[in-house]
Order: structure tokens, then sequence, then C-alpha cells
């Protein structure tokens, strides 16, 4: 289906609607939250590393039974109710910010929280998707999707940058939970019906249901391979976020205004790759670009940690757009195969098994980059960053470099 076909879906419109207003107040956040940790809080590195792996550390603690009780339950109320709690946390922040009270405690344990509620809602919503659009226009839907919700990337670390210097970070951080509140009432609005969940006579225990979306990504090459670059993608990112602002407002010099700038410049190419990713899909392969999308942009991204102050800064927008380009495609593509094949009856467990080792190791990741920034400096942690990032591809390239399209590739099982 084209795009323009796409659009025409209510349901759609209402799916993307409330994905990208989340998107927008995400990333605007996102350069909220670690400035009031900087600059507010007066964060260490190691400080701002805890903050960034409490985000995560619940994939690694319920990833797994998510996905069995996410395939027990119908998705569109998991996904609602995620965002309405993670907007009543976040309100949390400039509430005892007016107040006074606000800690790096506090922080970590919305950041705990909220990282709870979107374990449920990544599960879900990958799992939700197919329900929507069915399964024959998955790729074109995240095209799409992620299209829409890259524009958020483009303004929303702007316009995060000027209020934060305009209101305090910690007002910013409202415009977030307000967002979260928008995408649940959108997702409300959906009129498409899921399939009725079947209630088995015995309550299926746990365990067997979370070895079974085990053994499907065991027993399936290109997933294993997918979450081996995936995990060492995000253990790279992850790193990375413990010390990018520190780097960029403390080594660099840069405003907060500069710094939203400069993150929203370099996600332009993340709306670019978006668009892109059919076309490139076609042309390249849909099996190959999964694996060629990281290997021509990891090497680019490394030349964020080489920048310096003064015109050399743009080597931080070169690396950042290099970057978001090519993971946006690989995301895409990615997550596309795995909709398209996995059997429905199982998608939240195989979605929540991916998630669980490719998110597990972000919380580890995070505090590795607090230590290193410590002990060899932002800069010099940046580079082992990238470095992770440049041989990422390997275990697919490995695993597909055989195969242009997903159509010819082998049986799964």
């Amino acid at each position: 289906m084209s795009d323009e076909r796409l659009f025409r879906d209510r349901d759609f419109r209402m799916l993307l609607l409330g994905q990208t207003t989340s998107q927008l107040g995400a990333q605007v956040s996102g350069v909220a939250v670690p400035l009031l940790a900087v600059l507010t809080l007066d964060a260490s590195p190691f400080e701002l590393g805890l903050v960034t792996a409490s985000s995560t550390l619940a994939f690694a603690v319920i990833g797994l039974p998510a996905g069995a009780w996410v395939d027990q339950w119908r998705r569109r109320p998991i996904l609602v109710a995620s965002d309405i709690a993670r907007a009543v946390l976040l309100a949390t922040i400039p509430l005892t910010a007016l107040l006074g009270i606000l800690t790096i405690t506090q922080l970590v344990i919305v950041s705990l929280l909220s990282g709870v509620a979107r374990v449920f809602f990544d599960v879900g919503y990958q799992s939700y998707i197919p329900s929507v659009l069915g399964r024959n226009r998955v790729l074109a839907g995240n095209s799409s999707l992620e299209m829409v919700r890259a524009s958020g990337q483009v303004v929303g670390p702007g316009i995060g940058g000027a209020l934060v210097a305009a209101l305090g970070a910690a007002s910013v951080i409202l415009v977030q939970s307000v967002t979260f509140a928008v995408s649940a009432i959108a997702l409300l609005a959906i009129r498409s019906t899921e399939a009725v969940v079947p209630r088995p006579e015995v309550r299926p225990r746990l365990w067997p249901q979370i070895r079974e979306g085990l053994g499907f990504v065991a027993r399936t090459r290109v997933l294993r391979a997918t979450a081996l670059a995936s995990a060492t993608g995000n253990f790279s990112f992850a790193m990375a976020s413990a010390v990018n602002m520190i780097f960029l407002a403390r080594t660099l010099g840069l405003s907060p205004v500069v710094i939203g700038m400069v993150i929203a410049v370099g996600s332009v190419t993340a709306m670019a790759g978006a668009a892109l990713t059919p076309t490139l899909s076609r042309r390249v392969g849909s099996a190959r670009i999964i694996w060629l999308s990281l290997a021509l942009t990891g090497p680019l991204a490394l030349a964020v940690p080489f920048a310096q102050p003064g015109w050399l800064v743009l080597l931080v927008v070169v690396g950042m757009a290099a970057g978001e380009f090519g993971q946006i495609v690989y995301a895409i593509t990615n997550v596309s195969l795995r909709q398209r094949f996995c059997p429905e009856r199982m998608l939240g467990r195989v979605t929540a098994t991916m998630r669980f080792l490719i998110m597990g190791l972000f919380p580890l990741g995070a505090l590795t980059g607090g230590i290193l920034g410590e002990l060899i400096g932002p800069r010099a942690t940046l580079v082992v960053a990238g470095t992770l990032v440049i041989i990422s591809p390997i275990p697919v390239w490995l695993t597909l470099r055989g195969s242009r399209d997903v159509d010819a590739l082998p049986a799964w099982t």
C-alpha cells in the first residue's frame, strides 16, 4: 500500500498522532533531563550514567515475562496504561523542583519506574502495529511512522534547548508528561479491533511461555545475529549517553540552545533515512540493507569525539547525522522483518526476548560509560563507544551476506 493510502487510514493517523506527539516530547525532555542533572544538580559522569542506566534496567528485569503477559492480553489497553503511568511519573519532577526538593535520587527513581512502563509499551507497540496495518503493510507503515516521528527529533532538541534556557530544565520535562497523555488519548481513538485473545481453560505457566519465545529466537539464525548487533550498538549508545552532555556542555563549552540545535541538525538525517528506507530496501535488497546501513555509517559516527571548540564542532553534527541515518534504516528493516515472519500468537514473546537481549545490556553500558568518563574522560569514552558501533554489524553481515532479499531467506525454524 502506498504512503498516500496509508495516510487516508484514520486508525493509522491516530497511531501516527500519538507517536509523533510523544516522540516530540521525548526529544524535548531528552535534552532537558541530562541538562537538569548536569547544570542544576551538578551531576558527575557516574551519576549521569546511573540516571541513564535506571531508565532501561526494567528491560533486564521484567523484559521476558512482559512478553508472555502481553501475548495474553489485548495490546491497546497496555499501551494506554503505559502512557498514563509515564505522564504521572514525569509530572513529579517539575513539582518537586518547584518545592526545592528535587534530587538525583528522584531522577533515578522516576527513570526506573518510567522504564517499567516503557517495557510494556515497547513490547506491546511492536506487537500492536500488525493489528492496525496488517502484516503486508508493516514495512511501509513502520517507515511512515518513523519518518514523521523523526520530525520530532529534528525540532525537539532545538525546542528543548531553547526552553531549558528560558524556563529551566525541570519545567520543560512537563512537556513530555503532556505528550504522553496526548498519546494515550490518540490510542483510545483507534477503532481497529484486535483479535480476541483466547482464554485457556488452564492458565499457562509463565516460564514455558518465556522459554518458547527464547527458543524461537535461539533457533533462528538471523534473529540471533540481529540481537547481537543491536545489543552491541545499544551498549555503545548507553556508554555515550553517560558522557555526551558533559562532553558537549563542559568539554566543548556549548550552551543549552546550541546543544539542542546541534542534536536537531544531526537528527534531520533520521527523517531522511525513514523516508528512504522503502526505496533503499528495494534497490539494495531488503536483507542486505539491514547490515549495510550500519557498516557504511558506523565509521562516520566516530567523528563525534574528535570535535573541538570552534568550527570543528561540526564533527559532532556529521557523526550524529551519520549515526541517526544508519540506525533508523537498520531499525525499520530489522523490526519489519520480525513483524512479518514471526507467528502472531508469540509475537509479543519474541519481541520481548529481542528487547531483553538488546536492552538488557543498556544499564551496564551506561554505568560503564559513567565509570570510564571518570577514569579516562568523556572524549576517550566516546572513542571506545564509537569503535563498538563500527564492529556491531559484523554478526548480521556474516549471516546475511549471501542474501539480497528477505523473501529469499531460508526457513526460520
